[in-house]
């Protein structure tokens, strides 16, 4: 072959490559760049699905710590975010106007018990309380009268902030013992109904060391109940005692709503039932 002809070849070949390797490189700029816009536009998200609590965690979470009756150190936390305007525990409600009447016998003697919910307002550890006053006549004559101060958390659970009792006596005061509220003198708040109690739940309802330390533990979730108001299905039973006087206690039932009945079961033969419950 002319040696000529073969280095025109060769050079031919030379710049053919050439070209095609300037083509190829500046055919894949575009595509380049057109990746780099998409991934600008959608960027790949990141993993985040583990940082992320499940459901039933998040509800752990969130749930109040309510310490048990006999805790020995005694100290709930009381966050005012925590808690909501209304009490509407399906045991234990509060609707403004709401009057409970009860009637029964106390020490052997005849009682009659108008149970009221107020408009007042309260704010005790920040927290807005529910003013409820609360009669107590013996013999038709005024025995006690006091405000009870409830509030119920975000879970639901209902707590009780203190109250500003006087007992009474031919009209006039004679003892203001028993009075108490959160936050002062080393008070503590207590509950009075959880918003899921089960058997065996047990909790302090109040707690002003040598002037209120009632508690209660649930016996029963599933009581039938009989009273003048009429009958109720699915109550819950407590078997409720104070630490200042360990040789008495009573039942309550809680249902729809209210306590219907409040029996002394011992070291106490009072019984103390519904009779109307209304709301102006």
């Amino acid at each position: 072959m002319n040696q000529k002809y073969i280095v025109v070849v060769v050079i031919t070949l030379i710049l053919l490559g050439g070209v095609g390797g300037w083509f190829l490189l500046n055919s894949e700029k575009p595509l380049k760049e057109k990746l780099q816009i998409t991934s600008t536009q959608t960027p790949t998200p990141e993993v985040s699905v583990m940082e992320k609590p499940d459901e039933e965690s998040a509800n752990k979470a969130s749930k109040i710590v309510i310490p048990k009756a006999d805790s020995l150190n005694y100290d709930p936390v009381i966050n005012p975010s925590d808690f909501v305007s209304k009490v509407d525990n399906k045991y234990f409600s509060l609707e403004p106007g709401k009057t409970l009447v009860y009637e029964g016998v106390e020490d052997g003697e005849p009682v009659r018990q108008e149970v009221t919910v107020t408009n007042e307002a309260k704010e005790i550890l920040g927290v807005k309380v529910v003013v409820v006053r609360d009669k107590v006549f013996i013999d038709s004559e005024l025995a006690e009268d006091t405000k009870d101060w409830y509030a119920q958390d975000k879970d639901g659970n209902v707590w009780y902030f203190g109250e500003d009792t006087a007992e009474y006596d031919e009209g006039k005061v004679v003892s203001r013992a028993g009075s108490w509220e959160a936050g002062v003198k080393g008070a503590k708040p207590g509950v009075i109904m959880t918003v899921d109690p089960k058997v065996g739940d047990s909790w302090r309802q109040e707690y002003f060391k040598g002037e209120a330390e009632d508690a209660a533990e649930v016996l029963s979730v599933n009581e039938t109940v009989k009273v003048k108001a009429g009958t109720f299905k699915n109550c819950v039973k407590t078997k409720d005692w104070n630490a200042l006087e360990p040789n008495i206690s009573e039942n309550k039932y809680y249902c729809a709503g209210n306590v219907v009945l409040s029996v002394g079961v011992q070291g106490s033969s009072d019984k103390v039932e519904l009779v109307t419950s209304s709301i102006k």
